[in-house]
């Protein structure tokens, strides 16, 4: 009997946490579709220049230089960071004209896409970007947070943690389900709805960990927004504390911004710099450098370490390390999408993804045809009492 109720429970918990998270599955595994070649897409709709095609080993062009040109071209206005992109060989230029229209409504920030070889400008954001660039954004977007920001990718988490919940009580079912039939039996002759069961079954528990994965991943990606937040503003904002409220020095004192990348870097060995806050950023400090530097490996990449950097001297001030839980979160970000082992990784994913959305219809579908048979029986005594009248 207390094995009989525990099969009742995990069916209970399959059937409603499935239901509950089905639609929104459906949702982000068709709205991951096309993130999964998200760096093809790109490649096929950018219509910047091309980079610079140059030997292996080529230096990159000296941040001072583009600071310059960037100053150049947009006089009197402030250089608020610069990421230095180690995907591509490019470096932006983050700028807006003052740091009191930074931040809030009608803030009027703008970048510049330089070529990190030959410095040459890419892009410039004041310009309408392409229809493919804003139709990823848009995808990108729907399958994060559903224009909800924070809510929107809480609420997403709470999907994914359902979707685990109904692939591991899915998993523990099957056995008990298949005590009397072979595994992955399709029973063929029956009905169009016990065939549809066998199949979902089948395909349920072949993907069992590649679904679990996914998801966990994705429950992980959600919430790493929010806990990466809560860090910068506990650990880094406390290294970064003593230092509010204090005025900028004059930017013609300061070192310069390739001097600091060239001193993070050798601080770190095995790291490099790829976001550069400049003194006065409301997210650094008013006479520090905050270098972010990250592993130049391809596990250690998703690892960030804050370094401040004394405008002035150019000594490194302090460094804050990343904690446990989001070096954890950060380093299972490529596994949700697949996007470490090239082509033939990418193209398995995307046939996995499409299997999980036959598990997910055939599913509701279940669900439906057995609430259809049920809604029928129900109605059939209901008739009789009229019949027997008539006769």
């Amino acid at each position: 009997m207390s094995a009989l109720i525990a099969t009742r429970r995990l069916y209970f918990v399959h059937k409603w946490s499935s239901l509950i998270c089905t639609v929104f599955l459906l949702f982000l595994c068709i709205t991951g579709l096309p993130l999964i070649f998200k760096d093809q897409i790109a490649a096929l709709t950018n219509t910047d220049p091309p980079f610079a095609q140059v030997d292996a080993g080529t230096p990159r062009v000296s941040l001072d230089k583009l600071a310059d040109d960037a100053h150049a071209r947009y006089p009197g206005q402030v250089i608020t960071s610069f990421l230095i992109d180690d995907d591509e060989p490019q470096v932006i230029v983050y700028m807006t004209p003052s740091w009191k229209t930074f931040l809030g409504p009608g803030s009027k920030n703008h970048s510049l896409k330089f070529d990190a070889h030959s410095g040459a400008l890419l892009n410039d954001s004041t310009v309408p970007a392409n229809p493919g660039s804003a139709f990823m954004k848009l995808v990108r977007d729907l399958h994060t947070d559903i224009f909800l920001d924070l809510p929107g990718a809480l609420f997403l988490a709470v999907m994914g943690l359902l979707f685990v919940a109904a692939i591991v009580s899915g998993v523990l079912l099957y056995g008990p389900f298949m005590k009397k039939l072979d595994f992955g039996t399709v029973r063929a002759g029956r009905s169009k709805r016990i065939k549809w069961l066998d199949l979902h079954n089948l395909l349920g528990i072949v993907l069992a960990v590649w679904t679990l994965v996914v998801g966990a991943t994705g429950v992980m990606n959600e919430l790493s927004t929010p806990l990466f937040k809560y860090w910068n503003r506990t650990e880094v904002q406390a290294m970064l504390a003593p230092y509010k409220g204090h005025p900028v020095p004059v930017r013609k004192d300061w070192v310069s911004p390739e001097q600091v990348f060239n001193t993070t870097v050798q601080a770190l060995p095995g790291h490099t710099v790829m976001l550069l806050f400049p003194p006065g950023n409301p997210f650094g400090s008013p006479y520090h450098y905050l270098a972010w530097a990250k592993g130049d490996t391809p596990l250690t990449s998703r690892l960030f370490t804050p370094v401040l950097i004394d405008a002035l001297t150019g000594q490194i001030t302090d460094k804050v390390k990343m904690p446990p839980y989001l070096r954890l979160l950060e380093v299972s970000r490529p596994l949700h999408f697949g996007d470490y082992g090239g082509m033939p990784l990418k193209i398995l994913w995307v046939l996995l993804d499409l299997s999980t959305i036959v598990v997910l219809v055939s599913g509701l579908y279940l669900w439906l045809k057995r609430r259809s048979v049920r809604e029928r029986r129900l109605a059939v005594p209901s008739l009789q009492p009229s019949s027997v009248n008539q006769g």
